[in-house]
């Protein structure tokens, strides 16, 4: 559904049209297994920074 109105001042106001909503499934499990993993190396990487930051200052 494409909506377009008009102001009173002539300015037309167009709206984007939006995607129908659906429910989210739940990850399958080697999907959790690398969403495991990303965030091991995520925090091995903060981990990283915050030692590196240290040992500089």
């Amino acid at each position: 559904m494409y909506t377009t109105t008009q102001l009173d001042n002539g300015i037309l106001n167009n709206y984007a049209a939006e995607p129908k909503p659906y429910y989210a499934q739940y990850p399958a499990p080697f999907q959790q297994r690398r969403y495991l993993v990303q965030g091991a190396m995520a925090a091995l990487f903060v981990t990283s920074l915050i030692i590196v930051s240290a040992v500089i200052s």
